[in-house]
């Protein structure tokens, strides 16, 4: 070691500077610090230590020994107690604007919310997201920035040369542990200020997996954002300052004063990462986990760069054993899913034959998916292990992934969910008792499916077009065959066959069999619209394309039929009893179809 440049001092001399500042003697040494002295009293008794430490190599005697060794524990002793002064005296919670991740944050800009029914009936284990980080750039050189970690300088340099000094005699001295504890216990609380002011609780996993979901939620937020300052600015401005002070000194001190700061307020931080990974999976989770799987994996480099050494070897091993088991979770959870959805057990029909709300919240759901397509398509392997070849459980949709060759697992996995969907609707449309509602529902819904995959352009994207078409053909097969189930009936009252009679006396139109045609069409035609202005269609252009084709059918058979036989109708008694509707009224009382309430006012009567 490398004495101060003054005077050589002799042992006497030395151990007579040594006793001058025995704090368990004298008063005023107790009331003073060597290094809030004058340099030259610094340089003095550092120069007095070091002629001690080459006296206990060079004596043979042993009263020199017992008197050196006695000079050398009063001076460890004294140097213990500046050291721990000079870390306290520049110790405090790093600033306020150095508490920024200094690299650019990749964020969702979604969160998972419920659509407006919210929707509980998902059976499960468990009954962006955050501001943009500010980047500020500094053309202060009181760090270095290596890729996105920046390191603070935590002390001045006066400071750090004192400790430096101090800690290189304690260490030739025998007293490493004692200088590693005083180090750590010093710097440790200086982390946990830092901490507090990041928002970092003292948790363990236990009482992190007793919080509620919001709660959790709120947590992560914080969390991740914390995270990136932690190990960016925070662990690696700290491993920074142990390699100031301690590099050169032999042991890998500074690897182990680093270790003794930080172990422990990084096994705080990654606990929490680690009890979100091994928590009850439920689906409204999935996306969180994801934002915690990005931050943790965007920060694994650092980490390796932060954590590089042997002793260090634990942290890096939890943050890589937290994000295998973040991923598992998110792989876990959408399995889950998947059957959630295929076992979804409400029997009540919605009213109107209106969207389900499992459909908005699937929908939902598989968008925001899309929206991970990269972190979710890295975790996501192997196509669905369900309908991967034609089933034979008759409560499991058949699926021939084979028709979809080329696509990713990810968008195979989309296109299943939508399947099970699709089949569990056919399931609850069968509890509708009118067979026209029934379709009705499922247009509804099938065409929510395919409005829902075209409006997001990432879920667009994986959702392949040829099955975009098979989804489009379900809907309009849907609208066929509700048509077909409510207008066949009514448009069989507008035939001609049944209305002409022939004789050997005479022949033409029964009047009485066309009386009852016109009161047969105005109580089909009357039930019709009574019910089917309570359905609801929430789609406005779906809407108004079925009443066109409604009318496009209705209104010239009625026309037609009218104009045939007005005459007769009208040449007879009360006719106003049987032509109750003009062309008009039809066109007007179609307009009411599928708003989703009761007309307010009977269907209007034709004007006389």
């Amino acid at each position: 070691m490398e004495a101060p440049e003054n005077d050589a001092v002799g042992f006497e001399s030395a151990e007579k500077i040594i006793l001058r500042w025995d704090s368990t003697v004298l008063e005023e040494a107790r009331e003073k610090m060597i290094f809030d002295s004058h340099r030259d009293e610094i340089d003095r008794y550092l120069q007095a230590v070091d002629e001690i430490q080459r006296s206990m190599e060079s004596t043979t005697l042993s009263d020199d020994q017992d008197k050196a060794n006695s000079a050398i524990q009063i001076a460890m002793a004294r140097l213990e107690d500046e050291f721990r002064n000079i870390l306290i005296a520049h110790t405090s919670a790093i600033e306020a604007e150095s508490l920024t991740d200094p690299s650019p944050s990749s964020v969702h800009s979604g969160e998972f919310q419920l659509p407006e029914e919210d929707y509980h009936d998902i059976p499960t284990d468990d009954d962006s997201f955050t501001k943009e980080l500010e980047h500020q750039e500094s053309s202060s050189s009181s760090y270095r920035s290596t890729n996105s970690i920046r390191e603070v300088d935590l002390m001045p340099s006066v400071a750090i040369y004192d400790l430096q000094s101090i800690a290189e005699r304690m260490i030739s001295a025998g007293y490493l542990r004692e200088c590693i504890q005083v180090y750590g216990s010093v710097r440790k609380s200086a982390v946990d200020s830092s901490f507090r002011k990041l928002g970092i609780e003292k948790l363990s996993i236990g009482d992190i997996q007793r919080l509620d979901w919001e709660t959790l939620e709120t947590k992560i937020r914080r969390w991740i954002r914390a995270a990136k300052v932690c190990v960016r600015i925070l662990f690696a401005s700290e491993k920074k300052l142990c390699e100031q002070i301690f590099e050169g000194l032999g042991t890998a001190t500074d690897d182990a004063c680093f270790m003794e700061t930080i172990k422990g307020p990084a096994i705080q931080l990654f606990n929490f990462a680690e009890a979100i990974s091994i928590s009850r999976r439920s689906p409204e989770k999935l996306f969180k986990i994801l934002d915690l799987h990005d931050a943790l994996s965007d920060l694994l480099p650092d980490i390796e760069i932060v954590f590089e050494s042997k002793s260090s070897e634990s942290i890096r091993v939890q943050a890589v054993e937290i994000l295998s088991r973040l991923g598992e979770a998110a792989r876990g959870i959408l399995s889950e899913f998947e059957n959630a959805v295929l076992r979804e057990p409400s029997r009540v029909p919605v009213p109107g034959g209106t969207i389900h709300p499992l459909t908005r919240y699937v929908m939902n759901y598989i968008s925001l998916i899309s929206d991970y397509k990269q972190t979710m398509g890295e975790l996501i392997v192997s196509q669905p292990s369900t309908g991967s070849r034609y089933s034979s459980d008759p409560n499991t949709p058949d699926m021939d992934f084979g028709e979809l060759e080329g696509q990713t697992p990810l968008s195979l996995h989309l296109i299943w969910i939508i399947v099970i969907l699709q089949f569990n609707l056919e399931g609850k449309s069968k509890h509708y008792r009118d067979t026209s509602l029934a379709h009705l529902f499922m247009m509804n819904n099938v065409h929510y499916i395919v409005h829902k995959t075209k409006g997001s352009p990432e879920l667009g994207e994986m959702i392949v077009d040829d099955y975009l078409r098979k989804l489009t053909g379900k809907f309009r097969q849907a609208a066929t065959s509700y048509q077909r189930a409510t207008w066949v009936r009514v448009l069989h009252c507008l035939r001609d066959e049944g209305l002409h009679v022939s004789g050997s006396f005479s022949s033409g139109v029964s009047k009485s069999a066309l009386r009852e045609r016109f009161k047969m069409f105005n109580a089909l035609f009357e039930e019709v619209h009574r019910t089917q202005s309570t359905w609801l269609i929430p789609d406005t252009q779906l809407r108004e394309e079925l009443r066109i084709s409604i009318s496009e059918k209705l209104i010239p058979a009625y026309r037609s039929f009218l104009g045939r036989f007005r005459s007769h109708i009208e040449s007879g008694r009360h006719p106003e009893n049987y032509i109750k509707y003009s062309v008009e009224d039809l066109e007007n009382a179609v307009l009411d179809f599928f708003e989703g309430y009761a007309v307010s006012q009977h269907l209007r009567r034709r004007s006389q």
